[in-house]
């Protein structure tokens, strides 16, 4: 049997520090990623891991990190570092956030709530998911941070507005209106298992809204919107808001163009369409259709501290990070979240010290 996790301290200096790190055993986030398999039972653990078709861009996610090489600078006084940055005008501990995951509650019970637990304890950001086993006001009640909320536009406008509303209400400061995933895709573990989530692990949100019935035919159909769409949402809500599936210069452009504060490169986690480019090979021209005009974030792949500088070094404001904090919570609950973020938060915080960058400003390309 696996040994459970590592206590987890914070310390005053405004980062979390992992005390009897084991000579062997917990070293990395593969080993945690090992750890929460050996404990999700196969049909769940395929819906987590799984990409859509052949599992090409789930895979070269990951993959095309270890083909950018770094030009570690010498003779620099590094020997103070601060990893401490903003995300839309929000200071955070470090530049990683909790990327949106449906459902959570498949790694553990609660896993929303322990999730936005320790995002407030590190110091980051949770983007709460709009499917899940808690509603936003529940994980707002739960976090000593603020959330940002994701939003699945839905067929029913009314839908749609009353979880804009609902997250306002909730004090969430910002809106992540996802974008790559509109269409089902072919995901064939889930096709072969036969697999289908539960109502009661993400439809949380959706239940409590005032005259909504799950026997709406419109009740979980998302909707595919449009720039006009968009156009529409941003006129309802006063958040900034944060679209999240930009793979492209020439739609970076359109979202300044539209007024659009931040931008998530982002294939889904390889889960929907597959041939696409891994997002840190989409980075770069996303940065340069964006121009400085709002930030731009990244998610999928993330595994190393490593993989974090170069996503800054790249443009990327911060990353989000969706698997590697699944696993935590498979593993050991919110101790496993806060361990994951120290795992990347050293690691990050040991490439600046060697790369002689002493601040994330400094990471260039």
């Amino acid at each position: 049997m696996l040994p459970r996790g590592d206590t987890v301290v914070w310390a005053e200096r405004g980062g979390p520090a992992v005390t009897n790190l084991p000579a062997t055993g917990y070293m990395n986030l593969a080993d945690i990623e090992a750890a929460a398999r050996a404990v999700v039972p196969p049909p769940q653990w395929d819906y987590i891991a799984g990409g859509a078709a052949d599992e090409t861009t789930l895979a070269e996610n990951s993959a095309a990190y270890r083909r950018i090489r770094l030009r570690p600078r010498v003779l620099r006084d590094v020997a103070q570092r601060d990893l401490t940055t903003t995300v839309l005008g929000e200071p955070i501990a470090f530049p990683v956030l909790l990327a949106p995951v449906s459902p959570l509650s498949l790694a553990c019970p609660q896993a929303e709530l322990l999730a936005a637990r320790a995002a407030a304890q590190a110091g980051v950001r949770m983007i709460a998911p709009t499917q899940g086993a808690h509603t936003i006001h529940e994980l707002a009640a739960q976090a000593t941070a603020p959330l940002w909320f994701q939003l699945y536009p839905s067929c029913n406008r009314a839908v749609t507005e009353a979880l804009i509303d609902q997250a306002q209400a909730a004090g969430c400061t910002a809106l992540v209106v996802t974008l790559s995933a509109f269409y089902a895709s072919f995901r064939e573990r889930d096709r072969r298992s036969g697999y289908s989530v539960p109502a009661e692990l993400w439809a949380a949100n959706l239940l409590h809204l005032p005259g909504v019935r799950p026997d709406d035919p419109d009740f979980d159909r998302v909707l595919p919107i449009t720039w006009a769409d968009l156009a529409w949402i941003r006129a309802r809500t006063t958040l900034p808001l944060v679209l999240k599936g930009i793979m492209t210069a020439e739609d970076a452009e359109l979202a300044v163009e539209q007024g659009i504060a931040g931008l998530i490169v982002s294939n889904h986690g390889g889960r929907q369409l597959d041939g696409t480019l891994p997002t840190i090979e989409a980075l770069p021209e996303v940065v340069e259709g964006a121009a400085g005009r709002c930030e731009v974030y990244l998610d999928g792949g993330i595994r190393r501290g490593t993989d974090v500088l170069k996503a800054l070094a790249l443009g990327a404001r911060a990353v989000c990070i969706g698997r590697p904090y699944v696993w935590g919570l498979a593993w050991n609950g919110e101790a496993g979240v806060l361990r994951v973020l120290e795992q990347l938060r050293s690691e990050l915080d040991s490439a600046m010290a060697q790369m002689g960058r002493r601040t994330i400003a400094d990471l260039d390309r």
